[in-house]
């Protein structure tokens, strides 16, 4: 199996190296890169669990740090992880570094979770994580995406699963909350999930072009609320057991983001839905789909 590094310059660039992988440089402000990364650490809790007590099929376990000299940095896959009491993870440097000097292939390092960029696991051939992989691969095209995808040695990478934690910390776990919450037919922490006046106001700017009176929202907000209690009442809370996710991102203001959620369902179907969620009073509310 092939590991891939991932450093991080002023350019694209794709950069050979005798007997390792080869290394795709973009720039540090790509968008996508970013997220990849703070996706990454959003769901770590997720890969620790799996590195102490791994689950059938899972063959192969790696984390991608932060590594510092000076003023150089690279990201590194480490192979073999794991933690201590701390919080601190640790892991066999597993391609020869290029740019910093401080570490050296096969050698074990500990680094803190705040160098954490990547984890990857790979399960019956197919990637769970691996966040920036796959933020590389969806930059590329033809060749490069061929040579890429032989580089990773067959390993399926589609959709993935994501496994954020169900709380309004994140969009993500904000969707979740609630999809938690139609699993236990609770309709008050459904409720609490939501934000029946932020939606009000985002269905009247999309309908009115005069300024929008409080009242009119106030009035909106309400009616929202008894028509979802009132749908919920008469056909009863959606149901998320055993389906798996996936989520994509679009940022539209630090307050407001699309989420797009990747249904895979039991019987082997899968749908997809996109939500608009808000940040309101430091927690992320979801509201209605996205037209």
């Amino acid at each position: 199996m092939g590991i891939l590094n991932k450093l991080f310059g002023k350019k694209k660039e794709v950069r050979k190296r005798e007997g390792n992988p080869d290394v795709y440089n973009i720039p540090n402000e790509n968008e996508r890169m970013n997220w990849a990364m703070e996706k990454a650490r959003l769901t770590f809790h997720y890969f620790k669990e799996c590195v102490e007590n791994p689950k059938y099929g899972q063959q192969y376990f790696s984390v991608k740090a932060r590594i510092e000299d000076n003023d150089k940095i690279e990201h590194i896959w480490l192979m073999e992880p794991s933690f201590d009491n701390e919080g601190n993870i640790y892991g066999v440097v597993g391609n020869e570094p290029i740019d910093v000097k401080n570490v050296t292939i096969n050698e074990k390092i500990g680094i803190a979770f705040n160098h954490v960029s990547d984890w990857m696991i790979i399960e019956r051939g197919r990637l769970i994580g691996g966040y920036t992989i796959r933020a590389i691969r969806d930059g590329l095209t033809g060749t490069e995406l061929q040579n890429f995808d032989k580089s990773i040695g067959g390993m399926l990478i589609d959709d993935g699963e994501d496994y954020f934690i169900p709380n309004l910390d994140t969009p993500e776990g904000a969707i979740l909350s609630l999809e938690q919450a139609y699993d236990n037919d609770d309709l008050e922490k459904s409720i609490s999930c939501k934000d029946f006046r932020k939606e009000a106001e985002f269905i009247l700017a999309k309908t009115l072009q005069t300024e929008i009176d409080t009242e009119i929202i106030d009035k909106t907000a309400e009616i929202l609320k008894l028509s979802f209690i009132k749908d919920i009442q008469e056909n009863g809370m959606p149901k998320f057991k055993d389906i798996k996710r996936a989520f994509k991102r679009q940022n539209i203001s630090h307050e407001h983001c699309i989420v797009t959620e990747i249904c895979y369902h039991p019987d082997g179907g899968k749908s997809m839905q996109k939500l608009n969620t808000f940040k309101i009073d430091n927690q992320w509310k979801v509201l209605g789909l996205e037209e």
